[in-house]
């Protein structure tokens, strides 16, 4: 499957703990949507023919995500025009999954209504909390109630796959607010949530507020003990883990970022957006300026890194071992070779004795408690300095 990605540049405000590209200010969004109409076109022959019947120039999409930033800034005809534009330039699956991200204070019953016309099928609405002191304290739009209610507009709009974001391990929120959080997306009967640990990102305005003693600093064992909290909660309603942080109901795994974790082929749009060939990496400029002024002379704004057979294989290590499908072994060895196949069973021997990994039907798997510690895991498992 190959998916793209349009990075919808734009915020109302920004999150004290986002370290994303956006702008605050939509003087130049105009601008935006017309290069980025043009870079559709540029990149139409980036993602690799699935078949040789595939027509010239197109490939089959199976997913595309509109993310931010907030693209449900973007009005109706806005967006309509964009998929107006990659219809035009390849080759979209009748079954693709479409996603778009939304703010809650974005989503009211007329919007809701004007989304499900268009061809968008998943919402991922960004709620992140239920309570507002905690909402306030991200510096979220949005209130509790709006949380509760853009659900279930959606719902009733026909709406039937909707994935909501949840933040843990946030200074305000005890173990039994967070629990709380988890009942009250599952009363929702949504089909998937997105849960991520409150991280400090450098030059956001909660390292900042932290630094000024504004804000608490994050508290570590917090953040461990609500991940613990949420496995069983998430295990006890049936929700899959099928990655690290994303739980879904049988049938609703992301597609999209699915397609990501299994090394599949994705084109990125819009600044700051990353592609994916197989072979190589690219990523756009993060200014929205040079991005639409690189666009208006005809040139793709972006820097480009082949990948060494090392990096590949330190990539599928990161991606693989977060997710239910595990690391293959068998994978590696008649990918990467014999060499990196021990070097890997090798750093893994630790981590299976103490419990942190399971190798089962030549599948290395995260235990629960190992999933604490996944990314040192998989730092462990990374091949350094090979030729």
């Amino acid at each position: 499957m190959s998916g793209i990605y349009i990075h919808i540049p734009f915020c109302k405000q920004a999150c004290f703990y986002c370290d994303f590209h956006f702008s605050t200010s939509l003087k130049n969004k105009d601008a935006f949507l017309i290069a980025l109409h043009k870079e559709i076109e540029m990149q139409k022959d980036y993602l690799h023919p699935l078949s040789s019947s595939t027509p010239a120039g197109k490939t089959e999409v199976n997913t595309i995500y509109f993310g931010g930033g907030t693209p449900s800034l973007l009005t109706e005809s806005e967006l309509m025009n964009v998929f107006e534009s990659i219809y035009k330039h390849f080759d979209v699956s009748p079954s693709a999954e479409i996603t778009l991200e939304a703010n809650p204070d974005d989503l009211t019953k007329e919007k809701i209504k004007q989304l499900k016309a268009t061809p968008v099928n998943r919402l991922s609405i960004g709620i992140q909390s239920f309570y507002d002191e905690d909402l306030k304290l991200m510096n979220r739009a949005h209130t509790s109630r709006e949380a509760l209610y853009v659900v279930k507009s959606a719902q009733d709009s026909g709406f039937e796959n909707i994935t909501i974001d949840l933040i843990y391990g946030i200074p305000s929120a005890s173990h039994e607010r967070w629990k709380h959080n988890l009942t009250t997306a599952f009363d929702l009967n949504v089909q998937h949530i997105s849960a991520y640990c409150l991280t400090v990102e450098p030059k956001t305005a909660l390292a900042h507020h932290i630094k000024t003693g504004k804000i608490n600093d994050i508290d570590e064992q917090q953040g461990a003990e609500q991940f613990e909290i949420m496995l069983e909660a998430m295990q006890k309603h049936n929700f899959i883990q099928y990655e690290i942080s994303n739980f879904s109901k049988e049938g609703y795994f992301s597609k999209h970022n699915s397609n990501y974790w299994l090394k599949e082929t994705y084109l990125g749009l819009g600044p700051s957006a990353h592609s994916f060939d197989g072979n190589s990496r690219q990523w756009n400029v993060s200014n929205n300026a040079l991005y639409i002024q690189g666009i208006e002379k005809g040139e793709l704004n972006f820097e480009k890194e082949i990948l060494t057979t090392e990096q590949r294989y330190n990539e599928y290590i990161l991606t693989s071992l977060r997710t239910i499908w595990g690391t293959d072994v068998n994978y590696i060895e008649q990918t990467f070779g014999t060499d990196y196949l021990k070097h890997c069973l090798h750093e893994a021997e630790h981590y299976i004795k103490a419990g942190n990994l399971l190798l089962q039907e030549n599948k290395l798997i995260l235990t629960d408690n190992g999933k604490l510690f996944a990314d040192k895991i998989a730092s462990e498992l990374f091949k350094i300095n090979q030729q």
